[in-house]
């Protein structure tokens, strides 16, 4: 592509690099308009600038092997989901195309593949949200941007080949889920945490069972995890759970089950166990699940829900942007004990 000024008589074809003022050569003095940049110029956009005085434009021609912006974007845009269900490409204006999110979902995406094609060349750039972010219907999950008004095709080629198939919308494949929560003493749980966890799983189009509620003991909470309909099982305590040995993952190997994980490098959110019994995946809730405010929870439940294994989910991993909001009513925040 080559790019700067050229004389208005010459620049037909090209693209109008910078907004420029134009006018009718009929009444050049007081009939005027704004040509917009990316324009590509006619013989009557020339006739235009001319009349109102301009001899000389910045303009971008392409040359024979350039792909122009819009056409690279969606080429490289339809490249990421080719083959991969969930997102759908918008229309290309300007050198960017956005992906949005066909139904709720989380974001699965290779971000090496996408930051080898940030590398290719400086004018073509992906943007996307974070991995295993959670969309809604219509949610923007990635933008493609091509900085210049082309680019080789060659370099397109190239980023479109390492770009393929990188990024899906995982949607909910469970419909289903029991909550058992448990009692200290006679009085019922405030229902505000039932409420949380259903209006998380709602956002999936997922449905709580009937309320389950049991005295916080072992043998208890073992046999609720043996009748509960769900195909996701949680519980959350009325106590803590506080080692791998307390009751809620003890009831759930008593009840045939498999601890596969307690405790995340999260915050809120560390007192968070995962398991599983025969066919359904199990999460031990912490006490800050009963908040709507994201938590650690959130993170293992939504790529449950949308099929992830719990087997497969790197809680480890979630260490490094894990600091969460500090919630003011905590009796010791973080920012008080050093």
């Amino acid at each position: 592509m080559k790019f700067g000024p050229i004389p208005v008589a010459d620049a037909e074809g090209a693209i109008l690099a910078h907004s420029e003022i134009a006018a009718d050569p009929v009444n050049p003095a007081s009939l005027t308009y704004k040509i917009p940049k990316g324009t590509v110029l006619t013989a009557q956009h020339l006739a235009d600038l001319a009349a109102y005085g301009l001899t000389e434009i910045v303009v971008a021609r392409l040359d024979r092997d350039d792909v122009h912006e819009d056409e690279a974007a969606m080429r490289l845009a339809q490249a990421l989901i080719r083959r991969r269900g969930g997102l759908e490409a918008g229309a290309a204006a300007k050198g960017r195309v956005n992906l949005r999110a066909a139904h709720a979902g989380i974001v699965e995406l290779d971000a090496q593949a996408i930051d080898r094609v940030n590398r290719i060349d400086p004018g073509i750039t992906i943007a996307t949200v974070r991995p295993w972010h959670k969309l809604g219907p219509g949610g923007l999950a990635a933008t493609i941007k091509i900085i210049p008004y082309a680019a080789p095709q060659a370099l397109i080629a190239q980023a479109c080949a390492a770009a393929e198939g990188a990024m899906h919308l995982r949607a909910a494949n469970l419909a289903s889920a029991s909550l058992i929560e448990t009692r200290i003493g006679a009085a019922m749980p405030s229902d505000k945490g039932r409420g949380a966890i259903a209006g998380r799983i709602g956002h999936f189009g997922a449905q709580l069972s009937d309320r389950i509620v049991v005295d916080h003991q072992e043998v208890a909470v073992a046999r609720a995890l043996s009748d509960a309909p769900g195909e996701l099982l949680m519980i959350l305590t009325g106590s803590a759970t506080s080692d791998r040995a307390d009751v809620a993952p003890a009831a759930l190997r008593r009840a045939g089950g498999t601890l596969l994980h307690y405790g995340m490098p999260v915050d809120p959110g560390n007192l968070l166990f995962v398991g599983r019994l025969g066919g359904k995946p199990v999460i031990g809730l912490p006490g800050c699940a009963r908040s709507p405010a994201l938590n650690g929870a959130d993170w293992v439940m939504e790529r449950v829900i949308c099929g992830v294994p719990p087997e497969e989910i790197d809680i480890p991993g979630m260490g490094v942007g894990g600091l969460l909001k500090e919630i003011p009513s905590r009796p010791q925040p973080r920012d008080k004990i050093g």
